[in-house]
């Protein structure tokens, strides 16, 4: 694949986010020959944002693309992978760094330090604005803005939800355990419940019933929200899994609620046209 001919940024992960380290014996490394993947920079708001991507190396023709969102920890290892993993299904897939200009989340050696001086000073009008920027980078490089998807893990699954309701040329999205509700801020002024009425595209959204950080309250709220709004989204909650149990290379990982997730994003992306 082509790069752009401006200077590309290095991505600030090549393993694990230091957060979350070492990383746990679950972890799956995706190698295949059938794909090709590395690091490219994406044009934005007058600047240079890493990104990294995958593929099938024998496609012919556009490509579906699927926007990958990071977790809190930045484009790191796991993340990589959900693209190559992604690569082998026929997708071009992309995760930028989404707060590259606010900081380097591999400087963080623990998570509330994380959250409070770099994740909770990244506005979501920019975040928004960067991936329209990488829709459009795809669309020069193989992919088919007619077959775009959105997916989106922990911050970026809370970034899923805000994306569906921002980019009305987008046709599907999977939040995984994305937040649903809480306090506004000058950064994040909309929360998912929010924008239910507003989304452009249907939204699967996975969910823990263990998860500490989104009690099933909320994940009522928004489940209310979706049918006052009339909304083809879909909520599935898995009653063993807790936070971040796609994350194989954490305590976290819960293989048989990730497995199951993972084919049903599968099949909401190619039942919705991102196929």
């Amino acid at each position: 694949m082509k790069t752009e001919d401006n200077p590309t940024q290095p991505l600030s992960n090549k393993g694990f986010a230091p957060a979350v380290s070492p990383a746990a014996s679950t972890t799956i490394v995706t190698d295949s020959a059938d794909i090709v993947s590395g690091e490219t920079s994406v044009p934005t708001q007058g600047e240079n944002m890493p990104a990294f991507h995958a593929r099938p190396r024998d496609a012919s023709g556009p490509l579906p693309v699927i926007l990958v969102v990071q977790e809190i920890f930045g484009v790191h290892e796991h993340i990589r992978d959900i693209c190559r993993r992604l690569a082998t299904e026929g997708y071009l897939a992309v995760a930028p760094e989404l707060y590259f200009r606010q900081g380097d989340p591999a400087e963080y050696d623990d998570i509330p330090t994380l959250f409070k001086e770099l994740v909770s000073k990244v506005p979501d009008t920019q975040v928004l604005a960067d991936l329209d920027h990488v829709a459009n980078w795809a669309s020069r490089h193989g992919g088919d803005m007619r077959n775009m998807g959105i997916t989106g893990f922990c911050w970026g699954g809370r970034i899923t939800w805000l994306y569906a309701a921002h980019n009305p040329q987008l046709k599907a999205g999977v939040a995984w355990y994305g937040k649903l509700t809480g306090d506004k801020t000058l950064q994040q002024q909309k929360h998912p419940v929010d924008v239910a009425i507003d989304l452009n595209a249907p939204v699967l959204g996975l969910y823990g019933a263990q998860d500490d950080g989104i009690p099933l309250e909320s994940v009522e709220t928004m489940r209310q929200a979706l049918r006052a709004a009339n909304s083809h989204s879909e909520i599935v909650v898995y009653p063993d899994a807790g936070h971040a149990f796609n994350a194989d290379y954490r305590p976290s990982y819960h293989e048989e609620s990730a497995k199951d997730g993972w084919q049903r994003m599968l099949a909401w992306f190619r039942q919705n046209g991102v196929k």
